[in-house]
């Protein structure tokens, strides 16, 4: 039994960096056929974008503007050039949110991701996803068949007649979420109901801490975890190596400075922005608002591709101060003006019953005239007066926050 979907998985980096690259600049083009795009990156030649430091420069779409410029534009924010019936699906997530689904095999990119959780075709899986209205269901139902699985398109909930198809259909396999998974152990155990069937699963859609895991692998389930999103599909997904998560192929995966479309240096923690190669309906450099960070090394499972810690929090840090908005991206903006200071933190309490901030900032060479010129920034970014601590290299938690906000 082979240990991998493919040979992409296991190809030189560079190989796979080339050819990502190398298949940019067509599917830049198709974008700018939509008109949002075409607005958002007038100007832009995509036969330049072939490397990662000229992606970095394209601005970034965030996942949180996408339900007013949907409200204003119907369905999709005029970032999709092609017609809702050329599409498979069409769904709706909060927000609203509208998503078309693909008509290409796998078009959400979760087979790889059901493989590396020991998914084979032939298997029978239990999947627990919601399949009203959401991708949900849809992406691990189509993830699954692409793999030639079987697929119970269960649902969440009705755990008596979820009893009813395991005991007859024996799956092996389970998607949902951790959470139900549990309730499903749980209430088989005190019902005396049959669900020995199941011997692996992929979970996503909610934590799932190392003891969760532990659990269920000691009531005889392989849990593995994933990373996705409703606009994307499976973004990223673990290994046997139980290291971290394996990067999705046919995606350009960046770490950005809250806030900003900024990378971060190696091994930071920031937001997660995507670059998607579907034709059809291509991303570009969408933020998604949640934190992680590279994970540096080869993969024991030898798959080479980049490798992220998992979900580390979210990204919108914005708070509000004596009134005034205060975000991360004129935090970012302090430290662009001041190239001499490393990771700031902006600190945000109450004193004497009344907002205080105070940024700390990293810096090699502590001096009270440097002091009083991040004090003056902070002021004419922010429009409000705070407190300035520098501190030593490397005394702020890389966490990728960069607003704590204590009151």
């Amino acid at each position: 039994m082979t240990d991998h979907y493919d040979a992409l998985e296991t190809r030189d980096p560079a190989a796979r960096e080339a050819a990502l690259f190398a298949r940019l600049p067509e599917v830049l083009r198709k974008a700018m056929a939509a008109p949002a795009y075409a607005n958002l990156l007038r100007g832009t030649d995509p036969a330049s974008i072939t490397s990662r430091e000229a992606l970095a420069g394209l601005p970034v779409l965030r996942k949180s503007e996408l339900p007013a410029l949907h409200k204003a534009a119907p369905p999709f924010g005029g970032f999709v050039a092609d017609k809702p019936g050329s599409f498979a699906r069409l769904f709706t997530s909060p927000g609203p949110i509208f998503e078309p689904e693909g008509r290409q095999a796998d078009p959400w990119r979760g087979a790889r991701a059901l493989f590396a959780a020991g998914f084979r075709e032939g298997d029978v899986v239990l999947n627990t996803f919601s399949y009203h209205l959401t991708p949900g269901g849809f992406i691990f139902d189509a993830s699954a068949r692409a793999l030639g699985c079987a697929v119970i398109p269960a649902g969440p909930g009705n755990t008596e007649q979820q009893f009813e198809l395991i005991e007859a259909y024996r799956p092996v396999g389970y998607s949902g979420t951790p959470d139900f998974l549990k309730i499903l152990l749980d209430a088989a155990a005190n019902a005396g109901r049959d669900v020995s069937s199941i011997k692996r699963a992929l979970v996503s859609g909610a934590a799932f801490p190392k003891s969760l895991q532990e659990e269920m692998k000691a009531r005889g389930v392989e849990a593995y975890q994933a990373f996705g999103t409703a606009d994307l599909g499976l973004i990223a997904f673990e290994t046997p190596a139980r290291e971290g998560m394996t990067v999705n192929e046919d995606l350009i995966l960046e770490i950005v400075k809250p806030g900003t479309g900024d990378p971060v240096a190696p091994g930071d923690v920031g937001e997660i922005v995507v670059t998607s190669l579907d034709p059809h309906h291509p991303w570009i450099r969408l933020a998604l608002g949640d934190l992680t960070a590279v994970l540096p090394g080869a993969s024991p499972c030898g798959r080479t591709n980049m490798r992220i810690k998992g979900w580390m929090g979210r990204a919108d840090q914005t708070t509000k101060v004596k009134g005034m908005f205060v975000r991360p991206e004129q935090i970012a903006e302090i430290g662009k003006r001041h190239p001499e200071l490393g990771r700031l933190r902006l600190v945000v309490t109450r004193a004497g019953e009344t907002d205080a901030m105070t940024l700390r900032a990293e810096c090699t060479s502590a001096a009270d005239a440097l002091q009083g010129e991040v004090a003056a920034t902070l002021r004419a970014v922010t429009k409000l007066g705070g407190a300035v601590e520098l501190v030593g290299a490397g005394s702020l938690p890389n966490d990728g926050k960069v607003i704590a906000d204590e009151r």
